[in-house]
């Protein structure tokens, strides 16, 4: 980062200055005239440089189009029920008309804690058509980290599905919160709740007991929320493109998590670009898609709530995508066309038979995101399926996409690991830790600009002036290099980044060669303090063979790594600690070791 970082600009701003100058110009000491728009000829054929960001006025206009054009396809199934789209637009605007009449006003912040069922889509459009700012949830928080997010984002509406109630009773003292709307499973699985939707209802509670006793005499039934709205509609809120959609909360692994403000523009940009690199190789009203990523996540909830919408998709909601024998039960009675996921969630699925004997002749894209996809797991699924694992790169920031690689890339012969080229009308840029740009083939953080940038966060402007340097560019904190082409690929995340007497080790390099190891499942590498090298490579595994040793797993890496990259430390573990969407947290395993170290040294001391 700059010494002097600038304070962020307006989009509306930094929009126009793209549109009159996309490429700054050489002349510049800090510019980067052999990288900037090298990637245009690698585009696929008929994708443009740049796309009208200014189609839709705002989400709301944007999901009434899409809800009228494919009214009777199914938008969403959540336990074999389908939701179409129009009925997906009625029970939305019951919701946005109760939440008017109950008092939420535009700009308000409607909390949702929700995970893949139909109630997710139904809340989140209701809360946007009604004006708010939509705050999504991890329905696994805490009560101390749902307080936090509750306090900070300021919400005084929260839609919560049952079995997590008791977590809000908990958190609930000292913040804003008024209004609260209990949901359970089987609520929307039909036009009311019919004998299914009971049944289900009094499984979870009764026999799987996956209610806790709760107290909030406060809240409402979202059934009876959605009759009451029907009963009393109001007129939509009409939002403008500048107005706050979203306060999507990232950060919690490096820190107090904060909100990053995503505008109505800034989501649609990125929902526009990402159909502008997809036009002609999915077909508008015929695709399924897998959706095992919570919708909550803002790569779920870009992908497969929104662009996919776009396209009338019909997505295969997955409440529990770690359940993998009850994934593939209910996937026996569907099929499906594309596929979201992350690289833990691949590993999981190649290792269940059922996933590996389907027919797969009917699958056109799996796209990977949130964490560097391995070599290992891409080669694998590409043997079972026939098809390439696709991956793009974005960040929370980013609204996320920030590059994509093309659709069809069956003419690469193996798994490169590129992320791809950057989006239309996105710039990007590598930057050298003095603050200058690094040209082709040089490694740098990863700078990027583009209609789909977040304002910034919420109520932290200091934040948010660190990591808008230079012009408006925001720094992503991961390291790349652009090649000639202009594909980019990752090397890691810059705090994660390992320091060996002095020369860079990047933990995905390590985790992509371990990985390639039959006898590992999973693998995670961190740095670890050392009083002679300065750190020194701990990796964390879990087994898939049980007689696989230490010395076994070193010896392999020695094959593959140079000395200094070769892990001195390893831990067989049951299991690593993973996000919401199954992303392996280093953080916690570097915080763990450097508890350890210092309760070791105290007991030194002591002695």
């Amino acid at each position: 980062m700059s010494e002097t970082p600038q304070p962020p600009r307006p989009e509306a701003t930094i929009a126009e200055d793209r549109a009159a100058d996309p490429a700054p110009s050489a002349s510049s000491a800090n510019a980067a005239p052999n990288t900037d728009g090298i990637w245009y000829a690698a585009y696929p054929n008929g994708v443009p440089h740049d796309v009208d960001v200014t189609q839709y006025a705002s989400l709301v206009q944007f999901f009434d189009d899409c809800t009228a054009r494919f009214r009777d396809r199914v938008a969403y199934v959540s336990a074999g029920s389908p939701m179409t789209y129009g009925a997906l637009a009625r029970k939305a605007t019951a919701f946005a008309s109760w939440l008017q009449v109950a008092g939420v006003r535009a700009g308000d912040r409607v909390a949702i804690m929700l995970p893949n069922t139909l109630q997710y889509p139904v809340a989140l459009f209701g809360a946007l058509k009604a004006g708010a700012i939509v705050v999504n949830v991890n329905p696994l928080y805490t009560a101390r980290e749902l307080a936090h997010q509750l306090k900070d984002s300021g919400a005084q509406t929260i839609v919560v599905f049952e079995s997590f109630a008791k977590t809000l009773e908990d958190a609930l003292p000292g913040t804003p919160v008024e209004r609260i709307v209990i949901t359970q499973l089987g609520d929307l699985l039909g036009e009311g709740l019919n004998l299914k939707g009971r049944f289900i209802n009094f499984m979870l509670r009764h026999v799987k007991k996956m209610v806790p006793a709760y107290r909030l005499p406060q809240a409402q039934r979202l059934i009876d929320v959605l009759e009451q709205g029907a009963r009393e509609p109001r007129a939509p809120a009409i939002p403008q493109r500048d107005d706050l959609a979203f306060l999507q909360y990232t950060g919690g692994t490096t820190g107090v998590a904060k909100g990053a403000m995503l505008t109505h523009g800034t989501i649609l940009a990125n929902v526009l670009q990402a159909k502008a690199w997809v036009a002609g190789q999915l077909d508008s009203g015929a695709e399924t898609v897998l959706t095992p990523l919570p919708l909550y996540h803002i790569y779920s909830l870009t992908i497969n709530a929104l662009i996919f919408m776009a396209l009338g998709g019909r997505n295969i909601l997955i409440a529990n995508p770690r359940d993998t024998k009850r994934v593939m039960k209910i996937l026996r009675k569907e099929t499906f066309s594309c596929i979201s996921a992350v690289n833990t969630l691949y590993n999981a699925f190649l290792d269940n038979e059922e996933f590996r004997q389907r027919d797969f002749s009917g699958l056109k894209l799996a796209m990977a995101g949130g964490m560097a996809t391995q070599k290992a797991i891409a080669d694998r699924f590409k043997s079972v399926t026939g098809k390439p694992i696709v991956e793009g790169y974005g960040l929370t920031e980013c609204s996320p996409i920030v590059t994509l690689n093309p659709v069809d890339v069956a003419h690469l012969a193996d798994f490169e690991g590129s992320i791809g080229l950057p989006a239309p009308s996105t710039q990007v840029r590598m930057r050298r830790d003095d603050g200058t740009w690094a040209g082709i083939g040089e490694p740098g953080e990863l700078c990027v600009k583009g209609p789909q940038v977040m304002r910034g966060y919420w109520n932290r402007p200091d934040e948010t002036a660190c990591v808008f340097v230079d012009d408006g560019w925001l720094a992503t904190g991961d390291i790349g290099i652009m090649d000639a082409r202009g594909y980019i690929r990752l090397i890691d995340r810059k705090k994660d980044m390992i320091l060996v007497s002095g020369f860079n080790v990047y933990p995905n390099e390590i985790e992509d060669v371990i990985a390639q190891h039959p006898g590992v499942r999973e693998v995670a590498a961190i740095g670890v303090p050392d009083v002679v090298q300065g750190e020194r490579v701990k990796v964390f595994v879990v087994r898939r063979d049980p007689a696989l040793t230490e010395d076994a797993l070193i010896q392999f890496c020695r094959q593959q790594l140079t000395g200094y990259k070769v892990p001195r430390i390893v831990e067989f573990r049951e299991s690593l600690p993973q996000s919401n969407i199954g992303k392996i947290l280093r953080r916690e395993l570097r915080d763990e070791e450097i508890r350890k170290m210092a309760k070791a040294t105290t007991n030194k001391d002591a002695e």
